[in-house]
């Protein structure tokens, strides 16, 4: 693998009580490169997905053994700060989950809580995250209504600008595009192929012609297990593993 890894795993095994959900994970997630996660319902994509940015931490019955690094660091040193990795590796999730505020406020939030008060590097914050999440031009003579009134479209952008407002590394996707039409979809897949120039993306989906056209990287899941991960064109082109071209294919899942 050419470029530098920003995320690795190694022997990475997660339990919720006692199911295994994850079985031995080795992975190298490349800096500024779109990684697709791909595989049949429960195979542990969204898991993995979770581990790294710690939101597992969540559910009290998690249990995790083996080593994630982000850049070089442990996310699980005792000294490390969990919140300081959720700033740096951010989660946009399958619905759309704006507040119930501005879309303004909604973009600001993040900002503000970190200690942000000036006005004017607020709008200046907002502007280049709307800008970042290709929503400025649709949204800017209207930031002050709520963020409910935009379409499923616009509201997941809008998601993914307020995770670009508080500067990440890594934006995570899970299953980004599965409540959306499939104008919006081209539109948040196109996103994440620029968004790419500046930061890691790392997506689920269970849409492999997604996969496809918007990663550069894609990793095989099943049953818990990586079954394989290689550069996207291999991957879908000249699978190096039989169970991964039956997936592929349609043979099964």
């Amino acid at each position: 693998m050419t470029g530098s890894t920003i995320l690795e795993t190694t022997n990475l095994n997660l339990w919720y009580g006692q199911k295994q959900a994850l079985i031995d994970i080795s992975l190298h997630v490349p800096k500024n490169r779109v990684t697709a996660l791909i595989g049949p319902s429960g195979c542990g994509k969204s898991t993995l997905l979770r581990c790294f940015n710690r939101m597992n931490d969540l559910i009290d019955s998690s249990r995790i053994t083996g080593e994630i690094l982000f850049n070089g660091s442990d996310i699980h040193d005792p000294r490390a700060d969990v919140y300081a990795i959720r700033e740096k590796i951010g989660m946009v999730f399958q619905k759309p989950n704006p507040f119930p505020k501005s879309i303004y406020e909604n973009v600001a939030y993040g900002s503000r809580i970190h200690g942000v008060g000036d006005k004017k590097e607020l709008d200046r914050i907002v502007e280049e995250s709307l800008k970042g999440a290709a929503l400025w031009d649709e949204v800017k003579d209207r930031l002050h209504e709520p963020a409910h009134s935009l379409s499923g479209g616009q509201q997941q952008r809008l998601c993914i600008a307020r995770s670009l407002a508080v500067g990440p590394e890594v934006i995570l996707m899970d299953e980004p595009c599965s409540a959306l039409d499939p104008i919006a979809t081209a539109k948040i897949e196109d996103l994440i192929i620029r968004l790419a120039r500046d930061y890691t993306v790392v997506i689920v989906t269970h849409n492999m012609q997604q996969a496809a056209r918007a990663s550069d990287y894609t990793g095989f899941m099943y049953l818990g297990r990586l079954v394989e991960f290689d550069k996207t064109t291999k991957i879908f082109e000249d699978p190096g593993e039989e169970l991964t071209e039956n997936y592929i294919t349609g043979r099964f899942g």
